[in-house]
């Protein structure tokens, strides 16, 4: 493991004080051995109407890091190692032995800084896929490097999964990580979030065993990556909630062929974050290992002394091209790459240790020549090493030790109603407080809700608690630390929770719309749902997003209406309800908060407050398993299978039909990933006659997957041919008249059922 002790910092003379922060308009100073620092800002005011006190600009001394001669030569043996293991990957990709390439070169020397003062297993890690070199000098091998590379199934990063350079490592809280530039940003901030509400939540004070009082939580990130909103996001919460995350902005100039300055207004990142209150900011020099060493260590400080976030902007080079999937030389003038070449941090701190007569050339060379020697054995093992199994490609897709559609999730039968029958609000929200009552991981958040963020102002104010009033009064049940508001921005809801839940928090956020979840697409998508098989079970994000669906609400128009739930049930690890009533919301809401994955819990708006689905209390244990269908009515002629809204709307056109002289089942599905196949299978063999409604449009909607594998597995049952009854190919207008013409009516389902019973 990697010398991970405090590192001692001693005065420069007077002629190397570091100078103090230049002008907005010019470019970050760089010396040889120091860094331009921002002083540490006062504590913001503990008023939430009043914004932080200013930082004065001055200058600090810096100071230069009091290493012995064996010390200085680790750092050369871990950057040049690093070094080694790039180019030892290149080879294997030129001689098709590996399937992709990324390095790091270039970034080393501000990288190794970074691992000697953070402690592995102590402090967490989310670092990009430059950072080969921080993970090597917080304890990673070259062979887990180099079976990363070559897809074994030992690979700690991924166990085979992912490519290369996408780092995590359980044993040393290096959290996995992926390919979207900038997701990682948000996790950091709510991994680091999780230690400071697990300081704040009395129930959990003694239950923390995996935080440490003044833990860091790294993150990194290039130049390019910071043109992405949630970076900016990221920054926000990290300053606001003054959270120990330490933003590592590696700039190398490049986002694989864009310069910085087109990425950037004025070309200079940290010149825009510079005003951000409680934010520690220095610029180094990323290729001098001692200048980023005196960065570092001040930066980490400021955060374990938990006065607010620090940003370092290291300015590095990249010698090689982005990846090997891309050449540099279609782009980059050949004398701008020979000016990187000079800024070398591997041979430039060669060249420092025999100036300073640490070592002499044939040392170094010996040094090169052991870690070539190493570097070879260890691809040769990582080639040896044995594939993941075929049949291992469906491990941890969902949790492996909790299955939600299990018995044990099953208590529908022993329900116990009693009390007045309340709403589906009503239930929610009991189930809510319930859930947070018994288990104190549980944390609530999303816009506006909380009862009412300021505190001081609670008992003057009735509350919001959501603007559907779903979380209304757990703010002042269970108090701010666990139920809280978020800013506008749905990515920031849903990157924390997932942080959060990877620290063993469970996170219950709302996204107050349907219509307004895909910002959180990226975070949702690629990272939620993939934690748990990206990482082969290593890592996983259990939580619950609730959200408001669907239509029928007259006036809610394009925004305020959308349904489509065919995006997500199509993301396998997500677990996807949907219920259609009160006593059906508390059970599977329930079984939400209570399995191990992540769930979209989607509540329909317009069900929200109908006297028809009304329930009283089913008990504090009730739950409902995941994929176990309801039959609502009882039928002998044709089926129809359906969800959401449409149960109701098909039970009046059942009734109706009724009147006909035709005799209707229908079956609530419930849960829509995963699905009760058991019981479509059962009504289709029963009535040989089906109808699939849902509220979605036609084309592509949920019910196209159903009807397609009752056609394909239950044909020989079948006397007609599948029906569907759902919204037309467009959107949801405001005009009343409009919306009923778009969206899916009992009467649509009525000339559906005449139509497949005449057929």
């Amino acid at each position: 493991m990697p010398d991970t002790k405090v590192l001692k910092l001693v005065p420069k003379t007077q002629a190397e004080v570091a100078k103090p922060l230049a002008p907005a308009e010019q470019k970050p100073v760089e010396q040889k051995a120091s860094a331009a620092v921002r002083p540490a800002p006062q504590p913001a005011s503990a008023r939430v109407d009043q914004p932080a006190p200013k930082p004065e600009r001055a200058a600090q001394p810096a100071a230069r890091p009091q290493l012995s001669p064996e010390e200085m030569l680790k750092i050369y043996r871990t950057m040049y190692l690093s070094r080694r293991l790039d180019d030892k990957e290149i080879q294997l990709k030129n001689q098709n032995k590996i399937f992709f390439q990324i390095s790091g070169a270039g970034h080393e020397a501000v990288l190794v800084a970074a691992g000697m003062t953070l402690k592995p297993a102590y402090d967490w890690f989310y670092p990009y896929y430059r950072d080969r070199a921080l993970c090597l000098q917080l304890g990673m091998t070259p062979l887990e490097q180099l079976l990363s590379a070559v897809g074994a199934e030992q690979d700690p990063n991924s166990h085979g999964r992912q490519m290369p350079s996408h780092w995590g490592h359980k044993k040393l809280n290096i959290v996995s990580q992926s390919s979207p530039t900038g997701t990682q940003l948000l996790q950091a901030v709510g991994c680091a979030e999780a230690g400071y509400r697990f300081q704040l939540i009395k129930e959990l004070d003694k239950r923390a065993a995996n935080f440490q009082k003044d833990e860091v939580v790294y993150v990194s990130l290039g130049d390019g990556t910071s043109s992405e909103g949630e970076f900016w996001e990221a920054l926000n919460t990290a300053c606001n909630l003054k959270l120990p995350v330490l933003f590592l902005l590696e700039d190398n100039g490049y986002a694989i062929s864009v310069p910085v300055e087109v990425q950037t207004a004025g070309g200079d990142v940290s010149r825009l974050v510079e005003n951000f209150p409680n934010l520690y900011l220095q610029r180094c020099d990323g290729t001098d290992a001692i200048e980023s060493l005196v960065a570092m260590q001040r930066a980490v400080d400021y955060c374990r002394a938990r006065k607010g976030p620090a940003f370092i902007h290291a300015k590095v080079i990249r010698p090689y091209s982005h990846s090997l999937s891309d050449d540099e030389r279609l782009y980059r003038p050949d004398e701008e790459r020979t000016a990187d070449a000079e800024r070398d941090p591997v041979k430039r701190f060669g060249v420092r240790l025999i100036d300073e007569g640490i070592i002499d050339q044939n040392g170094l060379q010996k040094i090169k020549d052991d870690i070539d020697a190493a570097v070879n054995e260890a691809a040769d093992a990582a080639l040896a090493s044995p594939q993941p199994a075929r049949e291992t490609a469906k491990l941890y897709v969902y949790s492996p030790n909790v299955d939600p559609t299990a018995k044990d999730f099953d208590t529908e039968d022993r329900a116990q109603l009693t009390g007045n029958a309340g709403t589906m609000v009503d239930l929610i929200n009991r189930c809510l407080h319930t859930e947070m009552a018994r288990d104190p991981h549980v944390v609530v958040f999303g816009e506006d809700v909380a009862d009412c963020s300021r505190e001081q102002s609670l008992d003057k104010v009735k509350g919001k608690g959501g603007v559907f009033k779903v979380t209304a009064n757990l703010q002042r049940k269970f108090g701010s630390a666990r139920v809280f508001n978020s800013p506008l921005a749905e990515a920031n809801i849903v990157g924390r929770a997932i942080g959060m839940a990877t620290r063993g928090l469970k996170p219950v956020v709302e996204i107050q719309f349907f219509d307004y979840i895909w910002p959180a697409m990226h975070q949702i998508r690629n990272e939620l749902a993939l934690m748990r098989w990206r990482s082969g079970g290593d890592w996983s994000a259990p939580l619950v997003m609730r959200v408001p669906v669907g239509g029928y609400l007259r006036g809610g128009a394009v925004y305020h209406s959308q349904s489509g739930v065919s995006t997500f049930t199509q993301i396998p690890g997500l677990r996807v309800v949907y219920p259609s009533n009160a006593l059906d919301a508390n059970g599977l809401l329930r079984t939400a908060i209570r399995c191990d994955d992540p769930v979209l819990f989607l509540e329909h708006k317009h069900l929200y407050r109908q006297t028809y689905n009304k329930s009283q209390y089913p008990g504090d244990d009730f739950m409902i398993p995941f994929g176990k269908a309801k039959t609502v009515r009882e039928g002998k002629d044709l089926s129809i299978i359906t969800y959401g809204a449409l149960v109701q709307r098909s039970v009046v056109a059942a009734k109706q039909a009724e009147q006909q002289g035709i005799s209707v089942e229908i079956i609530d599905l419930r849960s829509l990933a995963p699905y009760d196949w058991d019981a479509i299978t059962a009504t289709v063999k029963k009535t040989s006659k089906v109808i699939v409604a849902h509220e979605d449009s036609l084309s592509f909607g949920y019910g196209a997957e159903i009807a397609a594998r009752i056609s394909n597995e239950l044909f020989e049952y079948l006397d007609a041919p599948v029906s569907r009854v759902a919204a037309m190919d467009t959107f949801v207008a405001y005009a009343p008249q409009l919306e009923d013409a778009i969206l899916p009516q009992a009467s649509d389902v009525l000339a559906a059922i005449n139509s497949l019973r005449s057929y």
